[in-house]
């Protein structure tokens, strides 16, 4: 899920907002496939079920993962497709989503309610990132769990995924000053190989983070 600015209204449903993901959806194919996101899996798999949140969830195979796992699932896009890709990969899994299709200018977090949120590869401008990203904060339960994977600044003109965007792209400056109220038990700057999809498929440089709220 990508969001950029628009000067009308102060972000953008425009080249990358509801019309450009309901596109990139309405394959028959799951575009980034069913499978879970391996960093999500292996830090969601580390802790005890509860509440969790995921963010820029698209067609849901990090949402149904942790359904599967006995999470409770909250999951928000603005993309109807992906909502609908979604359900049915969760019934198909026999598993229950509470899918919500929102700009995230415009989510109302529930506040101190999530055990844990998952922010896989959301791709935020700087001016939303700043509302959402203290929305995550509020949304979190003491000694709950932020799970996030984002492309570098490094990833630009690579064809591996991600936004052709510099400021788009985060620094491990970004995630430092951005959640500097919550205790960063991993934050790393890493090479490595996608394979999810023709979107997200070979080399890339992410950020991965894990922070626990205070």
């Amino acid at each position: 899920m990508i969001i950029l600015l628009n000067e009308t209204k102060g972000y953008i449903l425009s080249k990358f907002g509801g019309e450009f993901w309901d596109e990139r959806y309405s394959k028959e194919e799951y575009v980034y496939g069913i499978k879970p996101n391996i960093y999500f899996k292996s830090q969601l798999d580390i802790l005890k079920p509860g509440k969790i949140l995921m963010l820029g969830e698209g067609e849901g195979r990090n949402a149904v993962y942790a359904a599967v796992k006995r999470w409770e699932v909250d999951a928000v896009d603005f993309s109807e497709i992906g909502k609908e890709k979604a359900l049915k990969l969760a019934n198909e899994n026999s598993v229950t989503l509470n899918y919500n299709v929102t700009d995230l200018m415009e989510y109302k977090f529930k506040s101190d309610y999530y055990d844990a949120v998952g922010n896989i590869f959301l791709h935020l401008h700087p001016s939303v990132r700043s509302i959402v990203h203290p929305g995550i904060l509020n949304a979190l339960k003491k000694g709950g769990y932020l799970i996030l994977e984002v492309f570098e600044k490094d990833q630009l003109l690579r064809t591996s995924g991600g936004p052709q965007n510099f400021e788009m792209l985060y620094s491990l400056e970004d995630l430092k000053s951005d959640f500097n109220k919550m205790k960063i038990h991993l934050l790393e700057k890493k090479i490595v190989k996608l394979e999810d999809g023709d979107h997200h498929k070979g080399e890339a440089v992410v950020l991965r983070l894990v922070a626990q709220k205070l």
